[in-house]
């Protein structure tokens, strides 16, 4: 019975410790927000996640003003088909936010069909109450 027990606490704990704090819960909620809102290239949602004074790196170099990233998904010029965010990891630091994950998905970037497996990380800053996307990097995935 004792044994039970002390499996029993162990497996909570190791539960438990992957569990995430509040803010972390919202940081992810509002990675997921943005993640939607690329895909359907919602200009409104992607105005509400990003801040003003993005730096958005891309992996082949190029990093765009929060008004390039938004125009190039509202333009068609960067098209996400599916989007998926694997293997996250949110990390909160005060105001700020680390977050890594893989993004892998279909793209149709001026009307040319392609795939993309990225390695990212993201800075998230918490504006007013909310957490916006202040800046992110990405590389090519591992394969």
């Amino acid at each position: 019975m004792i044994k039970k027990i002390i499996a029993a606490a162990l497996i909570f704990c190791s539960l438990n410790s992957f569990a995430q704090t509040k803010e972390e819960t919202a940081v992810a909620t509002a990675v997921e927000n943005l993640r939607k809102a690329m895909l359907d290239a919602n200009k409104g949602e992607l105005d509400k996640y990003t801040a003003t004074d993005l730096s958005y790196g891309h992996s082949s170099g190029k990093v765009e003003t929060k008004s390039e990233f938004v125009e190039s998904l509202v333009t068609g010029k960067s098209d996400f088909v599916t989007l998926d965010l694997t293997n996250q990891t949110v990390k909160v630091v005060g105001n700020a936010a680390i977050v890594r994950h893989v993004l892998s998905g279909n793209t149709n970037d001026n009307g040319t069909a392609g795939t993309v497996k990225l390695s990212v990380l993201t800075i998230w800053q918490k504006q007013q109450g909310q957490w916006k996307l202040l800046a992110r990097q990405a590389v090519r995935a591992q394969q």
